[in-house]
């Protein structure tokens, strides 16, 4: 999320100097670089964002310029020079324009899919809705610990399209310098945040004390009881632990059914390594792969 933001701005900061295309994946069947959304911005003379790069990217940056930038020249892509044979610029091109690429031997690569690219010319006039249309919806994502997993979870997560939620019971537990679009709550007793989080949230459990991870899953249960509107609990913790906790939660009326909707340890299975960092890519993949799973038929 924080290259995408990167990128947003540094397409509007060329704007405000010179038009630009915007080529977007509208849309994608079978195997191909991107997936819907993705997205760069051609000028003439730099480039902003991918689509995936290869050859579909190098043609659809050569279309392009072609058609609403100038007339094609060498001009360097990266470590690639591209070389496009010169065109008669129409006088007055659409605005924008969708064009089919099958990814096969005619186009120079065999990931066997088909893109669809929208071309759109773009100017100092669309600066202002920039960042509302590139920027993907978030999903909302609440944090619970500040210790150091926590830590190198939050420089994960603020990669991905999320809107994250870092919650701790102790003061002057958040660092001063947070990344952007982190939202930071000092909350005593820390369970008491849950009621407040967004519906759809995934919840990650990792406070320094395990009564506390012991109070939050709690309410975590509580309400889904009463809303069933949180999309994933987890609980950072071995076996043991789980089953400790599943004793103590069935003695505070916890069906088995309830229960099973905590996911303890978390993390993919098989990766090994508990460094922070480690733990921090394996449960971020794992979030990412719920999310991409199909729903349940």
């Amino acid at each position: 999320m924080i290259a995408l933001i990167d990128a947003i701005a540094a397409l509007a900061c060329g704007l405000a100097h010179a038009p630009a295309v915007l080529v977007r994946v509208q849309s994608a069947e079978g195997s191909v670089p991107r997936e819907a959304g993705a997205w760069m911005a051609v000028f003439e003379g730099q480039v902003v964002g991918t689509i995936g790069g290869g050859r579909l990217e190098l043609d659809a940056i050569a279309h392009a310029r072609s058609r609403w930038l100038a007339t094609p020249r060498g001009v360097a892509h990266g470590d690639v020079a591209l070389s496009a044979p010169a065109k008669t610029i129409p006088a007055d091109p659409a605005p924008c324009e969708t064009r089919r690429y099958p990814l096969g031997p005619s186009l120079g690569q065999c990931c066997g899919g088909v893109v669809h690219l929208v071309f759109e010319a773009l100017g100092p006039q669309d600066i202002p809705g920039l960042h509302e249309r590139l920027t993907p919806a978030r999903w909302p994502l609440a944090l619970f610990g500040g210790g150091h997993v926590g830590r190198a979870l939050v420089r994960v997560l603020t990669t991905l399209p999320c809107a994250l939620s870092w919650i701790d019971s102790r003061e002057g537990v958040f660092p001063d310098d947070l990344p952007a679009g982190v939202r930071c709550e000092q909350s005593e007793p820390v369970q008491a945040a849950v009621d407040d989080l967004a519906p759809g949230s995934a919840v990650l459990i990792m406070s320094f004390s395990h009564a506390e991870d012991l109070d939050i899953v709690a309410a975590c249960l509580r309400r889904q009881r009463a809303r069933a509107d949180l999309d994933f609990i987890g609980l950072i913790g071995s076996r043991t632990k789980w089953a400790t906790f599943r004793h103590r939660l069935s003695a505070r009326g916890f069906t088995d059914a309830e229960l099973a909707g905590v996911t303890c340890p978390i993390g993919l299975p098989g990766l090994r390594g508990k460094e922070p960092e480690v733990i921090a890519v394996s449960v971020a993949a794992q979030l990412l792969m719920r999310r991409s799973a199909p729903p349940p038929a």
